[in-house]
């Protein structure tokens, strides 16, 4: 079964617990999603370990040879649930860049916040902190690459945008960036920050030129 498969039989699964009036057995699922037993206690067990679904454990019987489980769906909303956080992000976006022009700085000041606060939490200061700048840039997906430009300065260029589609329609995706990246040469002490952002100085490539 491919992964794909496998995501809908378990939501089938669950859904089958949640409209159940109890906790059901094995058998008892087999019979309402029409697959082999084997097949649902292969899926419950992955949805035990996601903690989608809880197993009671059943009582074995003298003449019974192994006890049947019973399996109810976990209380509250589906933590597998479908996520919007790019809506989320676009609503917050919209918002900010909607508020006044000083939009931009207040963008970058709430960058510079969150990036001091990942740098505080990384580590203590590095030697090397543009290599750290790097490694934190890589971790929220950028796919950093540090270098130099023509005058010999130092650059990061970064090959990937987690935030791409938004960053091509909001005013206040890049200030966020740069924030980021000033708050953390900043917590760091570095004694340079980012001078610019260029976005896009490439179709593949936006560059942060340090000083």
């Amino acid at each position: 079964m491919t992964d794909q498969g496998a995501v809908g039989r378990r939501a089938e699964i669950v859904a089958a617990l949640r409209a159940a009036d109890g906790p059901l057995t094995v058998a008892d699922l087999a019979t309402r999603v029409h697959v082999h037993p084997n097949t649902v206690r292969f899926h419950l067990d992955a949805l035990v370990g996601s903690g989608r679904v809880v197993r009671t454990p059943g009582h074995r019987s003298a003449r019974a040879g192994r006890p049947s489980d019973r399996y109810e769906a976990a209380p509250g909303m589906d933590p597998a649930g479908p996520r919007r956080y790019d809506v989320l992000a676009t609503v917050l976006a919209d918002a900010l860049a909607g508020q006044d022009d000083d939009a931009p700085a207040r963008a970058q000041a709430a960058g510079h916040a969150w990036g001091a606060a990942a740098a505080r939490q990384a580590a203590p200061a590095p030697d090397d902190t543009v290599a750290a700048l790097a490694t934190l840039l890589d971790g929220l997906g950028f796919a950093p690459e540090p270098g130099t430009d023509a005058s010999g300065r130092t650059t990061i260029g970064l090959h990937s945008c987690p935030f791409l589609e938004l960053a091509r329609s909001s005013t206040v995706v890049c200030p966020v960036h740069l924030g980021i990246m000033r708050g953390a040469l900043a917590e760091w002490g570095a004694g340079r920050t980012v001078e610019r952002l260029q976005p896009f100085a490439r179709p593949d490539l936006c560059v942060a030129h340090l000083g």
